[in-house]
């Protein structure tokens, strides 16, 4: 009789962490000391109107430095933190003696809105400062015709394991759900919104998506999206959309732009049995994949534009978003969290993208050193190799990051391989698209 332990089947996410602090790196610091620079969280203060308080020990640069300092060092918990703060100080805070309960409790009152606007502003400075990349090759064109490349999509933080006193007859409570916009090609996060209703819509933030776009901008979406009035606003305000075709969708084909073998270009007219049908016409391109075919909607009727090849391959990209969400949760702890309020649970998301708009710029560097394409670069072995630099660092080998992990790369593994499936994937796609009439 096998007395084997049985294999646990729930959320990979929820891994048991066991690490212990990360060393800091003076040079990943100084990064995010120029772009979380204390002194510009008190126009943030007084931007809210309140009265004037008494000095707090914990006041938004602390907190700052306390959160970021969670998810860039990888502390497993508040204990584990306030005993860094205590004995080294974090980032630009001097050592400072502070409870949990003190702690817990600022996480859950201070208000969120104050980490949003810093996210803001770290976007905004980032994208000024950023390592320029140049366009994948073949999509030049495609990145001059449109305003932005944005990829949008909802990740539920569910099943979160808590010990806290305020939760302790609970086992597990839920995180709600977090939406999150990045660029299509390098990744960089864009911009994020939070509900606590982990089974929310995705539709919850169709406004603050459309809102966000700017005009001419192109978005990528899922089918939790799938709504004709949405549809309607996007080329009313002259916007672009992908996304894919419901089935059962009924629709009327007005034109055929080309076809082939393996795929069809039309111009469609949706809803054509319902009351309030889809005003303007879309694009539908049909792709016979293997045995299946796949539909795929866009409201950029130019094919001069965006060829029927491009919108199909363009939306193969949404699923680059999935690594920056396993990223997040996975390997820089999203999938837990650190109190069990709302507000507590928005700082966390913030701090955890602010860190994460820092790595991946930091794996652009790396690209372009390398004369990579992005896409290529592991942005979870640039961070572990991050340990491997700071280590250096302490012997005097090395003084820069990036030229350590580029002289490093094979050894780390910055570098994707090329599997197998993908290089069969790329020429049948060659294929179906070279068999056009």
């Amino acid at each position: 009789m096998s007395h084997q332990r049985p294999r646990s089947w729930g959320n990979p996410d929820l891994r048991h962490q066991t690490q212990v602090p990360a060393p800091p790196i003076a040079q990943i610091e100084q990064q995010l000391f120029s772009l979380l620079t204390p002194g510009s969280f008190q126009p943030l203060r007084l931007a809210q109107g309140e009265k004037k308080r008494r000095d707090r020990l914990l006041t938004l640069p602390v907190m700052m430095a306390v959160v970021v300092s969670l998810v860039y060092r990888q502390i497993p918990g508040l204990s584990e933190i306030l005993r860094v703060l205590h004995l080294e100080g974090l980032l630009w805070v001097e050592p400072l003696s502070v409870s949990k309960q003190a702690l817990s409790k600022r996480l859950r009152t201070i208000p969120a809105d104050l980490f949003a606007q810093v996210f803001e502003q770290v976007l905004q400075r980032i994208q000024s400062t950023k390592t320029a990349l140049p366009a994948p090759q073949g999509w030049e064109l495609v990145q001059q015709n449109f305003a932005a490349l944005w990829i949008a999509d909802g990740s539920t933080l569910e099943a979160l394991r808590r010990k806290l006193k305020v939760l302790k007859d609970q086992t597990t409570t839920l995180g709600g759900k977090m939406m999150m916009v990045v660029e299509a090609f390098n990744h960089q996060p864009v911009a994020t919104w939070y509900t606590e209703k982990a089974s929310a819509n995705d539709k919850t933030f169709s406004d603050d998506l459309l809102a966000r776009l700017p005009v001419g901008g192109l978005l990528i979406f899922d089918l939790g999206f799938f709504d004709f009035v949405w549809f309607d606003a996007f080329t009313s305000s002259h916007k672009f959309f992908i996304t894919r075709l419901r089935a059962k969708t009924a629709y009327k084909v007005t034109r055929c732009l080309s076809q082939g073998l393996y795929y069809r270009d039309e111009i469609i007219k949706m809803g054509q049995y319902r009351s309030n049908p889809c005003d303007h016409p879309v694009r539908l391109v049909s792709v016979l994949w293997g045995k299946s075919w796949y539909y795929y909607l866009t409201n950029v009727l130019d094919p001069h534009l965006l060829s029927a090849q491009q919108v199909c391959e363009l939306y193969r990209h949404r699923w680059r978003i999935e690594e920056a969400f396993l990223l997040t949760k996975r390997l820089l702890g999203l999938a837990y969290l650190w109190v069990g309020g709302t507000n507590g649970v928005q700082i966390q998301i913030f701090a955890t993208w602010i860190f994460y708009a820092v790595l991946n710029d930091l794996c652009s560097q790396v690209a372009s050193a390398l004369n990579q394409p992005k896409q290529r670069i592991s942005v979870e072995m640039v961070f572990r190799g991050l340990y491997h630099f700071a280590r250096a660092l302490m012997r005097s080998e090395s003084t820069d990051v990036v030229t350590y992990l580029v002289e490093h790369h094979k050894l780390l593994g910055l570098v994707k391989a090329e599997r197998k499936r993908h290089r069969e994937n790329a020429a049948h796609s060659s294929q179906i698209w070279a068999c056009s009439s």
